[in-house]
């Protein structure tokens, strides 16, 4: 059996995944810029991981767009973003609702890993639009717990990556490789 990690990272901790995961598994990782699914066929086992942007899964849609072509493929999916794993309620709703439709959840196992923002690296318009989101949800009157978490991670600056988290994920493809 065979295995491929593909991702797509802007910031860099998508991809620090991408890379433990296939140095765990013994394969390759790739970016998926680019990449087109006949390149994903010969793989028994499809890994595809992206970050987190207003709760789009970068880079999914190459396996969501052909999701028929790879049938019969161990499909995993994993996220990197700032939702802390209390909040996984709003992750499964909110992210794993808008990125698959609800067939295709029984042929993909979804993670997510927390990741990484750094605001003096992130890019001109993600900063800017971090301050809107910010000021959208500081003039509500009475926020719920979720505008209050996403006030708060509009602040956030840190790298938490951590390749422990990986160990579910990893397992899982071991058992399909």
């Amino acid at each position: 059996m065979s295995a491929i990690v593909i991702y797509r990272s802007k910031y860099g901790s998508t991809k620090q995944y991408a890379e433990w995961i296939a140095e765990e598994l013994g394969c390759e990782a790739h970016d998926a810029k680019g990449m087109k699914v006949d390149a994903l066929l010969p793989y028994d086992t499809v890994i595809c991981g992206g970050g987190l942007y207003a709760e789009v899964i970068a880079g999914v849609s190459l396996i969501t767009k052909n999701i028929e072509k790879l049938e019969g493929k161990k499909l995993i999916v994993f996220s990197t973003g700032l939702t802390p794993p209390e909040y996984r309620e709003y992750y499964d709703k909110l992210v794993v609702e808008k990125n698959f439709k609800p067939e295709m959840l029984s042929k993909i196992k979804v993670f997510n890993f927390p990741g990484k923002m750094i605001i003096e690296e992130l890019s001109l318009p993600h900063r800017a639009a971090l301050k809107t989101l910010k000021k959208i949800m500081t003039a509500k009157t009475n926020p719920t717990d979720m505008e209050k978490l996403l006030i708060k991670l509009c602040d956030t600056s840190e790298d938490m990556t951590d390749r422990a988290a990986i160990a579910e994920l990893v397992g899982y493809a071991k058992n399909a490789i």
